[in-house]
């Protein structure tokens, strides 16, 4: 279930990319099979050893290319262990929203990106967002959980202001809104309510199969309620010389 449309940032073979926050790394691996040089990093240390693991798993199975690299590592955010303009491509995806700070993240997103990089932000959507937090504050409240919701123009602001080009945005998981709204009007962890079961059956069948009636279907639904909206952004040639 990928947020981000990688065409629009270009990875593939001699790209060296970043998932800052990559979690379960389905984004990383996705970088790893076009070919890409992948760190994926997070402060969880379980997460990323699992990441590890299947970043073996898929050069086992033959789907990574030659180019392909990957490897994991553990670390803060807010103090990336990296040079400057280290990256072609930083993807940060479903993390600015939980971190108290994130103009400090962002700002050093934007160091480690090379003058003329790529990168993609992705936060919950405002209004499905906010109709989750009405339903339910067990779905925010809990530790490391969202600290805000975000207004796409306030996000990319922030962005802009870090020296950052806006190159375009999209919407995504319109699907997954609805079950999240059911799953805090019921209890976020009351997995036995058939409504919920019944819809995340569906989303695990959507998934897997692909059918094409409900991949159109969310095409057309995601500029109305997809849950997530992606910023896509370019680091200007001159922004270091600025700097």
């Amino acid at each position: 279930m990928l947020t981000v449309d990688f065409d629009r940032l270009a990875v593939g073979p001699g790209v060296k990319a970043i998932d800052i926050g990559a979690g379960q790394g389905r984004h990383s691996y996705e970088m790893l099979r076009r070919g890409a040089e992948v760190i994926a990093f997070d402060q969880n240390e379980k997460d990323m050893a699992d990441v590890a693991e299947m970043f073996g798993a898929l050069a086992a199975a033959g789907e990574v290319p030659e180019s392909g690299v990957a490897r994991t590592e553990v670390g803060d955010a807010l103090a990336l262990p990296y040079d400057d303009e280290s990256f072609d491509v930083v993807l940060m995806s479903e993390i600015l929203e939980h971190i108290p700070d994130d103009e400090a993240a962002i700002a050093e997103m934007v160091r480690i990106l090379k003058p003329g990089g790529s990168a993609a932000v992705t936060v919950p959507r405002y209004w499905p967002e906010r109709v989750c937090w009405a339903l339910s504050d067990e779905y925010h409240e809990v530790e490391g959980g969202h600290v805000r919701i975000y207004r796409e123009s306030e996000l990319a602001d922030k962005l802009a202001a870090a020296g950052l080009e806006i190159t375009g945005s999209g919407h995504a998981h319109a699907l997954h809104a609805p079950y999240w709204w059911l799953k805090c009007a019921v209890g976020v962890d009351n997995d036995r309510n058939p409504l919920v079961r019944g819809y995340h059956k569906m989303l695990v069948w959507d998934m897997m199969s692909k059918p094409w009636v409900t991949r159109a279907g969310e095409q057309l639904l995601n500029p109305l309620v997809g849950k997530s909206v992606a910023i896509y952004l370019r680091k200007p040639a001159g922004l270091a010389e600025s700097a």
